[in-house]
């Protein structure tokens, strides 16, 4: 079998992020990248990508820059054998190797990696969790993952909806929170009321701003050890990515003030060694690798290894579509001990329905899938018609 295309698409879902003024859900991201991966047996692959779509297209399709270091992903790809993961994405490290072992070059290797594992999935006709080499479960625990609200009463009605449809654990982020430790406090105190004991929830901090009119959001950590312990009062389980994604110290500082609290990192991040010392030095106690970021559902593996053998947990990053989602409960399904998947509960409507068999919450929990591959299969009609590049 042997790489016949690799193709890059935009897909313009035709609105923003919601204003976090606004006690709305999140519509979601505006442009989506998502990558195939085709063969000369039919067999084609699928992923993606939380990246700059725009960018990863042209990492994709850009013209030989004559030297390996300076070429595009599908110059690594064309004519390979999709089977050889492992020498394909060391292929791709080097194609890309002066522009791309970060960022928006590595997301896009990134995406290639999943949609590899997705064809040889379908060529073996086993779902991707059996090639990884577990399936310890059928099902894992769905949290909502959505933004803050401006408003304790608006707090309180997002609680009450996501209980109503059937959510056992909500993880509010970003949107109104990060500024005032006051408002920020009052916020998560009207969740945990509306709630109750027995829902978990969690907090995004999120490290920079979301207007552009101020794009930073800057708080001493001094001030995050102050909130940490408000959390705990509130059984809050983690707080998530609050600090500059290279701060591995500041974590370990706000670590070491933690009792029932855990710190949560790592969508951000790419590659093995980053999330080792993310373990090591920041003390954080879960990982959060994105598998459209970090370097695929190959260093996913790898990550969720480390957190085995350190005893913390991995719970993949997964705010994008059902094909994220999709690879997530496979490493999921891989993982010896599993929390949580991320589901996505955006409105913008092509996040939860680009599948044919879109990913959907039972009692609380999502279904590991079990046909071949990701086991969801892209809806084509629904791409041409969101498709601008």
């Amino acid at each position: 079998m042997k790489i016949t295309n690799v193709e890059a698409m935009v897909l313009d879902t035709g609105k923003n992020y919601t204003d976090p003024a606004q006690a709305a859900e999140a519509h979601g991201v505006r442009f989506v990248s998502l990558l195939k991966i085709s063969t000369d047996e039919g067999i084609t692959g699928w992923a993606d990508i939380e990246t700059q779509p725009h960018v990863g297209k042209a990492i994709v399709d850009a013209p030989s820059g004559g030297q390996i270091g300076f070429e595009s992903l599908r110059a690594a790809l064309i004519g390979e054998d999709p089977l050889e993961r492992e020498r394909l994405w060391q292929k791709m490290q080097r194609f890309l190797a002066y522009y791309g072992r970060q960022g928006a070059g590595m997301q896009m290797i990134s995406g290639a990696d999943i949609a590899l594992w997705d064809i040889a999935g379908k060529a073996f006709n086993q779902p991707i969790c059996k090639l990884l080499g577990a399936r310890y479960r059928d099902r894992v625990k769905a949290y909502a993952s959505t933004t803050f609200r401006p408003t304790p009463d608006a707090m309180r009605a997002a609680v009450a909806l996501y209980l109503e449809h059937g959510f056992r654990a909500i993880k509010f982020g970003w949107g109104a929170f990060g500024r005032d430790l006051d408002l920020d406090i009052a916020l998560v105190k009207a969740a945990r009321a509306e709630a109750g004991p027995g829902i978990d929830l969690m907090v995004d901090g999120g490290w920079y701003g979301i207007t552009y009119a101020d794009p930073f959001r800057p708080r001493a950590l001094r001030e995050w050890i102050n909130l940490v312990h408000a959390l705990e009062e509130l059984g809050i389980f983690w707080l998530e990515d609050f600090l500059h994604p290279d701060n591995f110290a500041g974590y370990a500082a706000v670590a070491e003030q933690t009792s029932t609290l855990r710190l949560a990192a790592g969508e951000q991040l790419a590659g093995y060694e980053a999330f080792e010392r993310l373990a090591v030095e920041g003390k954080v106690d879960t990982l959060q690798p994105d598998l459209s970021r970090c370097g695929g559902i190959s260093v996913g593996r790898q990550i969720a290894d480390l957190c085995t053998r350190r005893q913390i947990n991995c719970v993949p990053h997964a705010w994008l579509t059902d094909l994220l989602k999709a690879a997530s409960l496979h490493l999921n399904a891989y993982l010896m001990d599993s929390l949580y998947l991320e589901y996505n509960v955006s409105s913008a409507s092509l996040l939860n329905q680009l599948c044919h068999e879109p990913i959907r919450m039972e009692d609380g929990y999502v279904p590991i899938p079990t046909g071949p591959g990701l086991g969801v299969t892209v809806d084509e009609e629904i791409v041409a018609r969101y498709r601008v590049l």
